[in-house]
């Protein structure tokens, strides 16, 4: 049997229509499948590699800690210097408030427990999203999520929550004594790129620090240099009490983390003990690439250059000048195209992988193309991209 049959034959589906590329080999920004070809990789596997594929320092770590060892003992019982090196050095990088890490094996794991987290702290029950939110599919975190299609399937699921409309500052007033935790993205990426003001953002962290609620950063997608700054609260001017992370948190393998203070994040170790506990997270392997890929990212200022490739590639798109594109928004290295039509949208994105550029829209807003590409990409590999981009549209637009 074929690769392809048993894909398709055995393995469990996520949709009717998988891009479904076989892939034999990965290199910096670029993918090869088993028919030849290679491809652009502007999603960067939607933002977990964000060194680009195979960066040498990222196998490095993980020869040289495969050969000490592997899994040991469920997270939190020995002290493993991956680990603890990893959770040190995110401590230097974040504001003071958010020195304690817990390590999960996704972001999804993640917000389940700064979910507990928040509940054990304050001893409330009620969560606060909002409309275009994505938080993951777990039962706690789909529950959080800003789009009825995705929930309602699933029947009843954890809450309370209530759902605000996104960078509203009048609807902030729902916040009160009854909620536990506002959770929420500081740029949506699966709600189409929406960057919200500083002065939404500033006065929901003043209204959660009036009401006695928690203030939870998931930035799964936006960590670690993809918005052009280390961390995306930075452009803020705030600091949550809880911050998620992964994807790019693990250098291309999984891992997640939330972080808080030991006053926050203290409570799940009592009342009972083993209150939250997992068996792979923050892997050894995992926590060894991730110092790595950080290192990298801290070391040759990606940040910095995220937000200088991403002007040029915004700049790029807006060449592009067709009327089926309404707008284009981009924060660093993560930038959203909104198309007239969700048909626009899904036939560009066929027509540049057609053309070698792999692409896609977003969940909650299915007119919006993101790109979040590898924050290494070279300019050349961006005037690749936007001529697949001409060529795509044009075939849209015929």
């Amino acid at each position: 049997m074929s690769a392809r049959t048993d894909f398709f034959d055995h393995l469990a589906q996520t949709s009717d229509s998988p891009i479904g590329l076989q892939i034999v080999r990965a290199d910096g920004s670029w993918l090869y499948t088993e028919d030849g070809r290679r491809y652009l990789d502007l999603i960067a596997g939607i933002g977990v590699s964000a060194l680009g594929h195979g960066h040498p320092s990222v196998k490095q770590a993980l020869t040289n800690q495969s050969e000490r060892y592997l899994h040991v003992m469920v997270y939190g019982e020995y002290i493993l210097d991956s680990q603890t090196n990893l959770a040190a050095r995110l401590a230097k990088l974040l504001p003071t408030s958010l020195d304690r890490v817990y390590f999960t094996n996704s972001g999804a794991e993640a917000i389940e427990g700064a979910l507990k987290t928040a509940r054990k702290y304050t001893g409330r029950q009620k969560f606060v999203a909002f409309d275009g939110a994505y938080h993951g599919d777990t039962m706690g975190a789909l529950a959080l999520a800003g789009n009825d299609s995705f929930r309602v399937p699933f029947g009843t699921l954890p809450g309370p929550v209530q759902h605000l409309p996104y960078d509203d500052e009048r609807a902030l007033g729902a916040i009160d004594a009854t909620v536990a935790a506002v959770v929420i993205e500081p740029v949506q990426a699966e709600g189409g790129v929406r960057i919200p003001s500083h002065s939404f953002i500033q006065a929901l962290r003043q209204r959660c620090t009036d009401s006695g609620a928690l203030l939870i950063f998931d930035e799964v997608l936006t960590g670690l240099g993809r918005t052009g700054q280390l961390f995306a609260l930075e452009h803020f001017g705030v600091v949550p009490d809880l911050l998620v992370l992964a994807k790019a948190l693990g250098g291309g393998l999984p891992l997640g983390a939330f972080c808080g203070s030991s006053d926050i994040i203290g409570t799940l170790a009592h009342n009972p003990p083993l209150g939250h506990i997992t068996t792979f997270g923050g892997h050894p392997l995992s926590c060894a690439t991730g110092l790595a890929a950080l290192n990298v990212i801290t070391e040759q200022h990606l940040s910095e250059r995220a937000r200088e490739i991403g002007d040029y590639l915004v700049q790029r798109l807006r060449e592009l000048d067709d009327s089926c594109i309404t707008a284009i928004r981009g924060i660093g290295l993560l930038i959203g195209i909104e198309f007239d039509e969700a048909s626009h949208a899904q036939r560009f994105v066929a027509g540049a992988i057609a053309r070698g550029v792999i692409i896609n829209w977003t969940l909650n807003a299915d007119r919006v193309v993101r790109l979040a590409p590898p924050l290494t990409i070279t300019h050349e590999e961006i005037d690749f991209a936007v001529a697949a981009f001409k060529a795509a549209l044009a075939e849209v637009s015929a």
